[in-house]
């Protein structure tokens, strides 16, 4: 096994020197030709359609689209030779996707979730298509399907969707992918449709979080949304920038457990949702989008996220940290803080710097980090959520070995406080030092968003301690950018 190691790590660094190279010649004449419309009602003749080559919005982040091969009947092989093949043996796999918008003249927020389990294995238990709906005061919905047959997915942009029951199922084309808005709307009873740049929904499910997602089904509720996104922040500077994997770019291999991905750390949304028979019209607020691919959820987390921070208009911060798997059977623990504001993007991760937690089993989401390899962006973050035990929801998670359980505390309700720093060198104390006054000085927000998910018996107290190995790996294309920077400057 120890052979294979340095070749694996060559064919890494061919792979990372194409994609680097690829980067860099990214420029926005590229993404002149792309054209996002707020509203996909204005094109109803249009069918929306994927898309390898081209994406549907300059800030899409990589990883926007799916990691699997659906088993909808839109996917099936007409090959033979396909037929006749032996089928691959797979391992356990999910894909999901988290969507969170912030009603700050209502005060309130929604988060839907949706995940695929174990696509394509008929003969796991654990199989699995279902949407999550976490809303205002511990409201909590879910809606699933052992029929993964009916999930379809993009591989080139954020394009999924489910139908649970149709309004004219005889007559309707079970090859059928996505759908315009107002064909969804007079075509699906129950189900959902997420494109590039609209939403929409109806879910008829019950609170599943002291039951079972389908055998036991709790309280029933309704819930239903039609939202346009207009994206202003996928992951890594402004939209004219090469947008970046939230985990670094070996992300794009099998090498970490599970995988993670912010799609969209800042956008907007304008739309209708109907909760519980209450409908909330909104304009402009703010939306965020993130997903997660693997065998599992991490065996531990936390996690926060805001961006409505009072008088800022362009402020987004997440900070997420667990244990991951990484090659060869080993684990690690670490986390990152990171924000982004006014076009610029802080990257506080243990690749390029320092990032510290201090987070209870709830209350409390303590994080700090520091970029220091950077001579154009040092900086320090200091991040800091409290939340009440009484504002916090129970949902659930994908597991490695039990499927879909409650495994996860949630809440939008916590106090969230940010600031941030420019650090420069100090030759006297042979240190770095912050600037003042500061970039961001205690942005604050009461409609943080946290989580913690995995068993807690105490408060979790670390650094981020990366493997070397990755981590030298991770770090090779801000060296290269750094070098390739320098050289055009000096021309």
């Amino acid at each position: 096994m120890s052979n294979l190691f340095p070749i694996s790590v060559a064919v890494l660094l061919l792979l990372l020197m194409f994609d680097t190279a690829r980067a860099f010649v990214t420029t926005t004449s590229q993404y002149s030709r792309v054209s996002l419309a707020a509203n996909p009602d204005q094109k109803k003749n249009e069918i929306p359609a994927d898309n390898l080559k081209q994406k549907a919005y300059p800030q899409q982040t990589p990883h926007s689209g799916r990691h699997f091969r659906p088993s909808h009947q839109a996917y099936q092989s007409t090959s033979w030779l396909a037929r006749i093949l032996p089928k691959q043996k797979r391992k356990r796999f999910l894909e999901g996707w988290y969507y969170r918008v912030t009603l700050t003249e209502h005060n309130v927020s929604f988060a839907f979730i949706v995940s695929i389990e174990d696509p394509g294995l008929p003969l796991s238990e654990l199989r699995l298509a279902c949407i999550q709906v976490v809303g205002p005061e511990d409201g909590y919905l879910v809606q699933g399907s052992r029929d993964d047959t009916k999930f379809w997915a993009w591989k080139g942009h954020q394009g999924l969707g489910y139908t649970f029951e149709y309004y004219q199922e005889l007559a309707t084309d079970r090859t059928k992918t996505a759908m315009t808005p107002s064909e969804w709307r007079e075509t699906v009873k129950s189900g959902f449709q997420i494109l590039p740049s609209r939403i929409q929904g109806r879910v008829e499910g019950h609170d599943a979080r002291f039951g079972n997602v389908i055998e036991n089904p709790g309280q029933p509720g309704s819930c239903s949304f039609d939202m346009a996104v207009e994206p202003l922040v996928g992951w890594g500077g402004s939209k004219t920038e090469q947008q970046q994997s939230t985990a670094g770019w070996l992300a794009s291999f099998a090498v970490f457990e599970p995988h993670w991905q912010v799609t969209l750390a800042d956008a907007r949304v304008t739309g209708t949702i109907t909760w519980h028979n209450k409908t909330y019209e909104f304009d402009n607020e703010p939306f965020y989008a993130e997903k997660n691919w693997g065998a599992a959820m991490p065996t531990k987390w936390y996690w926060t996220q805001c961006n409505s921070f009072h008088g800022y208009q362009q402020l987004s911060v997440t900070a997420g940290g667990g244990i991951r798997k990484i090659p060869f059977g080993k684990e690690e623990a670490l986390g990152m803080v990171s924000v982004h504001y006014n076009g610029t993007f802080y990257e506080a991760v243990p690749w390029t710097g320092e990032m510290e937690w201090e987070v209870e089993k709830w209350g409390k989401w303590k994080l700090s980090g520091r970029s220091k390899t950077d001579p154009e962006n040092l900086f320090e973050v200091e991040y800091l959520s409290t939340c009440s035990t009484d504002k916090r929801t129970i949902i659930m998670a994908p597991t490695a070995d039990e499927g879909m359980i409650p495994f996860a505390n949630d809440s939008f309700e916590a106090d969230a406080t940010l600031s941030l720093w420019s650090l420069e060198w100090d030759e006297k104390r042979k240190q770095f030092v912050r600037c003042n006054p500061p970039i961001i000085d205690k942005a604050k927000s009461f409609q943080g968003a946290v989580e913690v998910g995995g068993p807690w018996s105490s408060s979790w107290k670390d650094t981020s301690k990366m493997n070397r190995v990755l981590k030298k790996l991770v770090r090779l294309p801000y060296s290269f950018r750094r070098k390739f920077l320098k050289r055009r400057r000096s021309r």
